[in-house]
């Protein structure tokens, strides 16, 4: 089955703090009904051509915010749709793979996470000729996580849905064209071009003539 997504390529409107690439990402999740009790699985994504499972991410640009990045990415990558729960599960910084393999010092990104509780899994999306994708529970998760700025995401991620912290959620429906592959060099911090609304009853318009809750700018 063919995607009518697409992802974006190339750094044109790449969002940059000083040499750190900004990098917007997303803990996908659900809940599952158990005998006992509900059992929270998260999604994870294999990254091409590497042995890595990893959670979706990608460069934020310049005409977006960086909630719109995280959702954009988990539509590209692992082909699901859902709503932000709250403030961003924290920022970090980190070399991307290549450098790391490369022994490259300078750069790097500055990543900021959401948990994204999905609503929508599609059978087509842009991306699922270069990757896996695949529920887990947190312990496999915990597994899974090669890098300790990921542990740290999906420790607070943990916290944040166990005590409800994170009180703000808006949905951001990201619509898209044509199916693209993804090259090993943007990997890391892949992005798409997109038309994007949000859903939510009081709008307040961007100055890219996006239209967003009025509760994200407070």
């Amino acid at each position: 089955m063919m995607s009518s997504i697409v992802a974006r390529k190339g750094r044109d409107l790449q969002r940059y703090d000083n040499n750190l690439r900004l990098v917007s990402g997303c803990i996908p999740y659900r809940q599952v009904k158990c005998k006992a009790q509900n059992r929270i699985e998260v999604l994870m994504v294999s990254s091409p051509n590497r042995d890595d499972m990893v959670f979706p991410k990608g460069g934020w640009e310049s005409d977006e915010t960086v909630e719109e990045a995280a959702c954009r990415e988990a539509l590209e990558e692992a082909g699901v749709r859902g709503v932000i729960k709250g403030n961003p599960l924290g920022v970090w910084e980190f070399k991307s793979k290549t450098r790391q393999e490369a022994g490259i010092n300078e750069g790097g990104c500055k990543g900021y996470m959401f948990a994204l509780e999905v609503t929508e899994e599609l059978e087509a999306w842009p991306e699922r000729n270069n990757r896996d994708r695949k529920w887990v529970v947190i312990d496999e998760a915990f597994a899974l996580c090669r890098y300790e700025w990921m542990r740290d995401a999906l420790t607070e991620f943990l916290r944040v849905i166990r005590k409800g912290k994170n009180k703000r959620e808006h949905e951001v429906v990201v619509e898209t064209e044509d199916n693209q592959p993804v090259t090993k060099e943007d990997e890391d911090c892949q992005l798409t071009s997109t038309n994007c609304h949000v859903n939510g009853t009081i709008t307040m318009s961007t100055s890219y003539g996006i239209m967003l809750p009025a509760s994200i700018f407070l």
